[in-house]
């Protein structure tokens, strides 16, 4: 999907030049929400004082090493005979569909538990955002290995070589599947994946037309290039040149006309090759995925100005450094562009950034890191809200991936309707009333002690502005921050220091009585804030 038509630009004509505006906390608040899952007072407090250079490198280097697998965390109701309770399940093979259900389960709330442990760094997001790209649905692959595989090919690629994760994923067991790759034969050709990798993967689609480039030729031909690979009994890809069409392949003017020499034997495979390079020859293949980074990382409508003074530019540094990914990254997060007021508090938050960012930002405390079984336990209350929320994560819809990110003309207007948006309030307000309680640890959203992560919570008018921009990221009117203090704060009263007294006795005696009488205040107040339109966008 291109440029959407039917709405009226914004007309901004900041381009990739570097940012030169001040790098204060809204800056830096704006740069990890959209880069991380919500910005940790802990995350804010690291970065503070350190360059926008400084950041956005950190960001797009992780240091942290990858998660350790998922386990099994289902031996109580579907006991795996080979897999102790608390093991890690992904080097055991099984066709057990109960056991291939439970197991994937339990990596989507491992997944989740990464999301709320995340590193400082932008991988979790980005991994996300490929899961996106190259769509597929873990109920469809079914076993559960070639699921985690396909995700661990993809975290480990994020930051990587956009080329190499091509051939990665086109090979990928889990992609062989869901796309029908390992039924693809010299004698029962299929064309799924060879269509794909042209209209989703790589080149898309005319953003003028919303019309392939290609033809249906090019698709055949490009599945039958892609005919031989398999899956053998370990879940290992591998090709059988018996199963492959070793004729020569000629594709459509849009290619110019380009030949692919057929290949016998085991050299059969390096067609496959031949086919990546030639899609990644093509400049709307740079320009495609450049547009999707945008989507995901800055705002859903691409006018004409955005196409000229952004996707063009950041295509070519793209190709420039042979589809490395961070140089793309890196330019954009730098540019004035991505810290354009008109980029700031415009993007309704995906149910992730929704749901992991408040957690995170609240600094919401799970169980110990060695208590899986409760960990656990709250990661499926959230992979169950994320569901109810429409991000299933690990299954999206289709291999299209989640339509806020291309259905035109609503885009991420879609991820709000009259269903999910009571839902969303619905969560915030379980998380800041009475929390979720999972073997007997509550996980909740406290609000004296988000109260505390703020510069100077004992003063009511900047308690409120900190929590303006940590919440909503915008200001609001100076009469309603005023109401909401004597409202919420000074609970009808007109002294500040009505609220003033009440903090600090709370401090030098935090005793229940004291914490009681903050906590509701900051409670019903942190609740009203959230449940206004502004708290959605991020």
């Amino acid at each position: 999907m291109g440029a959407s038509t039917d709405r009226p630009s914004r007309s901004i004509l900041s381009g990739i030049d570097p940012y030169q505006g001040p790098f204060d906390q809204a800056a830096l608040i704006h740069l990890l929400k959209r880069t991380m899952f919500g910005a940790s007072p802990a995350d804010i407090n690291h970065f503070s004082g350190m360059s926008v250079s400084a950041v956005v490198d950190t960001l797009i280097n992780p240091t942290a090493p990858l998660p350790d697998p998922p386990l099994n965390d289902y031996q109580a109701t579907a006991p795996d005979p080979n897999v102790p309770a608390w093991s890690t399940w992904v080097n055991s093979q099984t066709t057990d569909g109960t056991i291939n259900f439970q197991r994937r389960n339990s990596l989507k709330k491992w997944w989740i538990g990464n999301l709320i442990r995340q590193d400082r760094s932008i991988r979790e997001k980005l991994t996300l955002f490929w899961a996106n790209h190259w769509s597929t649905e873990m109920v469809s692959i079914n076993n559960a290995i070639l699921c985690y595989k396909h995700h661990e090919t993809l975290r480990r690629g994020c930051l990587g070589n956009f080329k190499q994760m091509v051939k990665d994923i086109t090979i990928d067991p889990g992609m062989l599947i869901y796309l029908n790759g390992y039924l693809n034969t010299v004698t029962a050709p299929d064309e799924n994946y060879g269509r794909e990798i042209q209209e989703l993967f790589t080149i898309g689609k005319d953003p003028a037309t919303n019309l392939a480039p290609y033809t249906e030729d090019d698709v055949k031909a490009a599945s039958k290039i892609l005919t031989g690979w398999r899956i053998d009994a370990t879940g290992n890809s591998f090709f059988d040149p018996t199963r492959h069409d070793a004729t020569s392949k000629t594709f459509s003017s849009f290619y110019n006309n380009q030949v692919i020499t057929g290949r016998t034997g085991t050299a059969g495979a390096l067609e496959t090759d031949e086919l990546i390079d030639m899609l990644l020859l093509k400049e709307e293949t740079a320009r495609h995925i450049v547009r999707k980074l945008y989507r995901w990382f800055v705002y859903y409508d691409i006018d004409s100005n955005v196409e000229q003074l952004i996707i063009e530019p950041l295509a070519q540094v793209f190709r420039q450094n042979n589809y490395e990914i961070k140089p793309v990254l890196r330019v954009l997060f730098l540019s004035e562009h991505f810290f354009d007021a008109l980029n700031r508090g415009c993007y309704i938050k995906t149910p992730c950034d929704a749901v992991i960012g408040h957690l995170r930002e609240w600094d919401v405390e799970f169980p110990s890191t060695t208590d899986n079984a409760s960990n656990y336990g709250h990661w499926n209350k959230l992979r169950i809200s994320l569901s109810n929320l429409t991000q299933n994560i690990g299954d999206p819809p289709d291999v299209s991936g989640w339509p806020a990110f291309y259905q035109q003309p609503q885009f991420h207007e879609i991820w709000i309707n009259h269903d999910t948006l009571p839902k969303r309030n619905e969560f915030i307000d379980q998380m800041v009333s009475t929390g979720y309680t999972f073997n007997g640890i509550r996980i909740i959203s406290d609000g004296v002690r988000f109260a505390t992560t703020l510069s100077n919570p004992g003063n009511p008018n900047q308690l409120i502005q900190d929590a303006m921009l940590r919440m909503l990221g915008v200001s609001l009117s100076a009469n309603t921050q005023e109401q909401l203090k004597r409202d919420f704060l000074l609970s009808g009263q007109s002294s500040d220091y009505y609220w003033t007294n009440a903090w600090d006795a709370y401090v030098a005696n935090p005793n229940t009585t004291n914490y009681n009488l903050v906590n509701t205040r900051l409670r019903d107040l942190f609740k009203y804030m959230m449940n206004l339109a502004e708290y959605q966008l991020c």
